[in-house]
């Protein structure tokens, strides 16, 4: 006997997938283990699908193969777990449920967390080339819509939409489903939800609000789980307990949308079950009272810590002692671009003062008096496990902006409103009250990651972040990875270079990081960074710091802060984002700066309005990373870089960092795409003010890429500097004078300034002696030349014998030599002298012309042409 079952109090999910399975077990019987919820049953009477038996009517121990769908709990298929025990029963499941312990284990298990079980089945049948009938698709699509809340649930995966496309497809009648799924309530709903608002109960633990409702009802009442949907977002609660008493048998609904409280779990305790957010169990003998003393008892067990002030606060943090004053104070707050300040006292906290309130004190020429006679002394503080909602409270309701964080006295860190803002608009993200009319896209700024990073990561590279969390952890510190590998991420790509800062001592988490992974060290005390280096891995750790310029232009000043001040000193929002690795939070990302917006809208935009005069350099990179990921400058960073422009800054960058920058440039990037936007911004022009980019220009950039790609198609040995090539090209337009000037501006390397400047004349004569038939004629005009200088001319030149000629020298002439060598001269009884060099200068003359091939036809030509000539002495 095949049976194909699914929980009690069965819903439209359960039972679209029993009939979609009948369809894969065309001998197996459809047997309900209890109950089925009133709109189901509703359904049933009117469309009466065939081969449903009643239980009663089969007989349990000769079942063969059990189908479970929609749930794989024994507890929750009633009567029939007791074919679980048949010696020789086979077990199929379906289900879209997480995986518990002590769930049914099966022969065939399909179970996949998708929204609806329907979903699975409905992938299943498209797979199979079952076609559905337009009432089965109707009912599959009645599954999904249910399960999912009608496509709205945070449960519903891109799967369940293309599945009810897909039903629609097949004839789904979507008319059927809406009168079916219809959430108009009835005068007895009514009534009902009436008596439960209340006699609500309101529970507060660990920051969640869960709220107990319960009512009474002499008889079966029928589906009331779309109540507690009803009551979850009427009273504004993260959590609801539905209880209702329908003559001795209780029904438990429980609903959820804080992560920090799992119902399937709490709904497990009275034998039940179902999802993290929406579970339900019915219970017999038994008080309402009782029922719900024994969930408010169970809510510490399943009731997770959510988050407290140890999760947001920012750390270290900047402060000024007590006997510093006020003018000191508003040096502090603009270097380090705060607008508070704790006052400490011998390091002890003991009050705080604000850039408002400093002004102030200096407009009325108090500016060296003490911050102690203008701070607030009595101000709120709070302690590191005080939870999030009590901060949000004492932030808004007393009006304070920045809370510090105690710990015996010692300030350990602060909150202030950005960070309470941050926190809320992630909560109201999950609880999804942004206005569904609202089409605009939004990313969660504190989604969580860790599946992308075990994805795109290599293997290796994914071990090393989960140690480095494991080792935060021992060591008490908070570990991040940041930068291009979190951007890139974000762009779907994985990465060999991991960046990791470190809020703590970073040199000794690095030190133990090697020794867990067996790698090499190298570190750098002063700047309290340190480099692992692996197999196939590199990873770079840093303490985190903040920065500050002692004027446009010149190098930071760098001191430890916290990760949101270390992300701040960063170029471009794009480039401060970051994961957290410690265990508890690992893969959870963090954006303070609209890094994931601007990903998103391909946007390149520095972060604040002084960007690009304390390093205008930054004005090179935007331009670098623009082309790089085919992303556009931001119309408030181009105006920034014009400003820059218009007020000099660059005449104060070292040559070094701009000749750096345009190396980087021309290194990753397509240069003349990337000079084409330096010219448009007028950044050639910081470099030398006649250059442009120019039509001209652009035709040999161009020839340069052509030539570059010929060249790395050959995969010689000898490699060729591209950014000194490119260099080369964008300096060819000017004169001599002009060039020296130029790379004297960019400090040049040595090397790098003696090719250049050679470079133009040796092209010049190169071009003005080919072509040349002769091949031995061509080797000495070509060779002693850098492979650039070879590349270039062969790129500027229209002329195809002249290419012709350099590329034969390239591919072939270069490297041919005699194949004699001094032993087999001094064989040939010719002593040791100057005569050698003549005869190897014959020897290579007549290879290149093609007339020797051998070493054997070598030793008659020496023969021939020195020994019987009369040559040697």
């Amino acid at each position: 006997m095949q049976i194909i079952t699914t929980h009690i109090n069965a819903d439209f999910d359960a039972f679209a997938s029993m009939v979609a399975a009948r369809k894969i077990y065309p001998e197996a019987s459809l047997v309900f283990s209890g109950s089925q919820e009133r709109n189901l049953r509703d359904f049933i009477e009117v469309f009466q699908p065939p081969g449903i038996r009643r239980i009663k009517d089969i007989s349990i121990k000769d079942i063969t193969r059990l189908v479970i769908v929609d749930t794989k709990q024994a507890g929750r298929i009633g009567p029939l777990s007791q074919a679980l025990s048949n010696s020789n029963i086979s077990v199929h499941i379906y289900d879209h449920h997480p995986v518990e312990a002590g769930d049914i284990r099966g022969e065939i298990e399909v179970v996949e967390e998708v929204g609806a079980t329907a979903t699975i089945f409905t992938e299943l049948l498209k797979d199979k080339k079952i076609q559905p009938s337009p009432i089965e698709a109707t009912l599959l699509a009645l599954g999904i819509y249910e399960e999912t809340g009608s496509l709205l649930f945070p449960s519903t995966s891109e799967r369940d939409v293309l599945a009810v496309a897909h039903l629609i497809k097949k004839g789904a009648n979507l008319n059927i489903v809406s009168n079916y799924l219809s959430m108009d309530l009835s005068i007895e709903e009514l009534e009902l939800l009436n008596e439960l608002i209340k006699s609500s109960s309101e529970i507060l633990l660990h920051g969640i609000r869960l709220t107990i409702t319960r009512a009474s009802r002499d008889s079966y009442f029928g589906d009331a789980a779309h109540l507690a949907h009803k009551i979850l977002d009427m009273e504004d609660v993260d959590a609801v307990a539905l209880l209702l008493d329908m003559g001795g048998k209780i029904l438990i609904v429980l609903r959820s949308r804080a992560p920090e409280l799992n119902v399937a779990e709490l709904a497990k305790e009275f034998g039940g079950g179902g999802h993290p957010a929406a579970a339900s169990a019915t219970i017999r003998e038994a008080s309402l009272d009782v029922v719900a003393d024994t969930i408010k008892a169970l809510l510490p067990k399943h009731v997770k810590q959510g988050k407290t002030a140890s999760d947001i606060l920012t750390s270290p943090v900047i402060s000024i002692e007590s006997t510093g004053t006020i003018k000191e104070a508003e040096t502090t707050m603009t270097r380090f671009g705060v607008n508070v300040l704790p006052v400490l006292k011998s390091g002890k906290y003991i009050g705080q003062i604000s850039r408002e309130v400093v002004e102030k004190a200096i407009f009325h020429g108090f500016k060296q008096n003490r911050c102690t006679d203008f701070a607030t002394s009595d101000a709120l503080t709070v302690g590191a496990d005080t939870p999030i909602r009590e901060i949000e409270a004492l932030m808004i309701e007393h009006n304070q902006r920045f809370l510090p964080v105690m710990k015996d006295g010692n300030i350990i860190g602060a909150i202030t409103r950005t960070d309470l803002l941050r926190v809320m608009y992630e909560d109201l993200l999950r609880k999804r009250h942004l206005d569904r009319e609202d089409m605009t896209e939004r990313t969660s700024p504190g989604r969580n990651l860790s599946s992308w990073l075990k994805e795109k990561f290599p293997r290796e590279g994914y071990e090393a972040l989960r140690t480095a969390g494991e080792i935060a952890d021992k060591t008490g510190y908070n570990a991040y990875l940041v930068g291009g590998s979190v951007r890139d991420l974000l762009l779907g790509e994985g990465s060999l270079d991991l960046d990791i800062v470190i809020e703590g001592d970073g040199i000794r988490f690095a030190r133990e990081l090697c020794e867990e992974l067996g790698g090499k060290m190298r570190q750098h005390e002063r700047f309290g960074t340190a480099t692992i280096s692996l197999e196939n891995l590199k990873i770079d750790i840093a303490t985190a710091r903040t920065e500050y310029y002692e004027s446009p232009a010149a190098l930071p000043t760098v001191q430890t802060s916290s990760i949101k001040k270390d992300l701040y000193r960063r170029d471009f929002t794009i480039n401060t984002l970051a994961i957290k690795l410690n265990h508890k939070d690992f893969g959870q990302l963090i954006d303070f700066f609209g890094g994931q917006r601007d990903i998103r809208e391909k946007t390149i935009r520095v972060l604040h309005n002084l960007s690009c005069v304390e390093d205008p350099t930054r004005a090179f990179r935007a331009v670098r990373f623009a082309e790089r990921f085919g992303f556009r400058i931001s119309k408030h960073t181009e105006n920034l870089i014009k400003s820059a422009i218009q007020m000099d800054l660059f005449k104060r960058l070292s040559g070094f960092r701009l000749y750096e920058e345009l190396v980087l440039a021309f290194k990753e990037t397509n240069p003349s795409k990337t000079l084409q936007r330096l010219s448009k911004l007028k950044l050639l022009t910081v470099i030398h003010p006649a250059l442009e980019f120019s039509e001209r220009l652009e035709e040999k950039f161009k020839s340069i890429g052509e030539t570059l790609a010929w060249y790395n198609l050959l995969y010689l040995d000898e490699k060729a500097d591209m950014a000194v090539l490119h260099l080369m090209t964008l300096l060819s337009e000017l004169g001599d004078a002009d060039k020296k000037e130029t790379l004297d501006r960019l400090a040049a390397p040595p090397k790098t300034r003696s090719l250049i400047l050679k470079s133009s004349a040796g092209s010049s004569y190169i071009l003005s002696r080919l072509p040349l038939k002769d091949p031995a004629e061509l080797y000495h005009l070509l060779w002693g030349h850098d492979i650039e200088t070879l590349l270039f001319t062969m790129a500027v030149t229209s002329d195809a014998r002249k290419k012709k000629n350099i590329s034969h020298y390239i591919v072939e002439l270069k490297k041919i030599r005699p194949a004699l060598k001094g032993s087999g001269l001094r064989k040939l009884g010719i002593p040791q002298g100057p005569v050698y060099s003549k005869i190897f200068g014959a020897l290579l003359d007549e290879r290149l012309r093609g007339r020797l091939k051998t070493e054997e036809d070598e030793r008659k030509y020496v023969i021939k042409h020195f020994v019987k000539a009369g040559e040697v002495r």
